[in-house]
């Protein structure tokens, strides 16, 4: 069933809320590509960031047809950047795992930082597993910028990562939190923040 014109409308500026004003022109060519898709977006999930002092609005959950035709090749590379973060926020989990590992390479756009971030709130193992790997040496510092711009948030996905092991894995072999993927990521970004703040004001 075709989505209604007025609902694809508000889809197409939800999704123009979502990425920083001077990504603009690219956001609208992606978004007018993904609404050919019958692309839809849940009407209330959503999460609201601070990225670079602007508001941005994260939709929580996307949905349309045949996600693995969807590909963007005729897009750019900044624009398929930009339909693999909306790809992190597709329902179906397997998706979100191979969007985000055309993601690992990208280390300078601090824009993906938020929807990568995202995902460590979520219980699925394997996508913790691919995101790890972007949160490296050279990333660490767009996330603890980001931590800083969103404290809030920050806490709000750390405790909703202990939960989700508390109920998925804490009967596991990861009885330990601190052997869990997903507070190990945590304990690397605040090793790290600790580690600036001596480096920056002197121990």
């Amino acid at each position: 069933m075709r989505i209604p014109t007025d609902i694809l409308k508000v889809n197409r500026q939800k999704l123009l809320n979502a990425f920083p004003t001077d990504l603009k022109q690219d956001v609208e060519i992606v978004a007018d590509f993904l609404l050919d898709k019958n692309f839809d977006i849940h009407p209330t999930v959503e999460q609201e960031i601070i990225l670079n002092g602007q508001k941005l609005t994260i939709p929580g959950r996307v949905y349309f047809d045949n996600p693995n035709e969807t590909t963007g090749n005729n897009l750019t590379f900044n624009q398929q950047t930009i339909l693999n973060c909306i790809y992190l926020r597709h329902h179906n989990g397997f998706v979100r795992q191979q969007r985000l590992e055309k993601l690992i390479d990208n280390i300078d756009d601090y824009f993906v930082i938020p929807y990568i971030f995202q995902l460590l709130g979520e219980y699925v193992m394997e996508i913790l597993e691919v995101a790890d790997k972007h949160i490296n040496d050279k990333t660490i510092e767009n996330y603890l910028k980001f931590f800083n711009e969103n404290p809030k948030y920050r806490q709000q996905t750390e405790s909703r990562m202990i939960s989700y092991w508390d109920v998925y894995y804490r009967r596991t072999k990861f009885k330990r939190l601190n052997d869990y993927i997903g507070r190990q990521i945590f304990n690397r970004i605040k090793k790290s923040e600790h580690t600036t703040s001596v480096w920056q004001y002197g121990s």
